[in-house]
């Protein structure tokens, strides 16, 4: 990806916000757009898009930034007042929430597992940090194996919200969602 935001010059700086603000509101639309007719609506060429975001995954990771780190929170909460397995199955499942309601994460997570990439952006951070401290949490209390790898279960959810991620399909989510877990607890 690009250099940290502190490292560009002014104008580079500005044609990269520019960029992420008029991404947010192409994919709030609900519509889908390509990466060129982006960097037209934010009046720059294509060559200045793809210098600060060299795939469709790195924009939607900018994007969605700071809106995943709410999630946090909710997984803390969710262990203080769930046993660990039943906080993770409720977390997936508000991050499923999370992602239906937001234009192109679930492709982008996708693409990002299957390039060997997932952990290398923000949204692919946080939701690992989130995994990880909920994996933790379940292995310190016996519900959970102690084995697993926060980036292959955040590879497996991607997986999961690719062929059940739409809201009409929350009840196969959810069987789903409870075969990971039940997978995940110790043998």
């Amino acid at each position: 990806m690009t250099p940290p935001r502190s490292t560009l010059r002014a104008d580079a700086q500005r044609n990269r916000e520019h960029l992420i603000v008029t991404a947010a509101e192409a994919f709030a639309s609900g519509q889908a757009i390509s990466l060129d007719a982006i960097a037209k609506r934010a009046g720059v060429g294509s060559g200045t898009l793809y210098r600060h975001f060299p795939t469709r995954e790195d924009l939607v990771e900018e994007v969605y930034r700071d809106q995943i780190r709410p999630l946090r929170d909710d997984a803390r909460v969710l262990l203080e007042t769930e046993q660990p397995a039943k906080a993770l199955h409720a977390w997936m499942r508000r991050f499923a929430e999370w992602a239906g309601e937001r234009r192109g994460i679930c492709e982008a997570l996708v693409a990002l597992v299957a390039s060997g990439r997932f952990g290398t952006g923000p949204v692919c951070d946080e939701v690992q940090r989130v995994l990880g401290m909920l994996l933790e949490a379940g292995a310190e209390a016996g519900e959970l194996r102690s084995d697993i790898d926060p980036v292959d279960v955040g590879g497996i959810l991607a997986g999961v919200l690719s062929v059940a991620g739409a809201p009409e399909q929350r009840a196969q989510l959810d069987r789903m969602l409870t075969i990971v877990v039940d997978g995940l607890r110790p043998r």
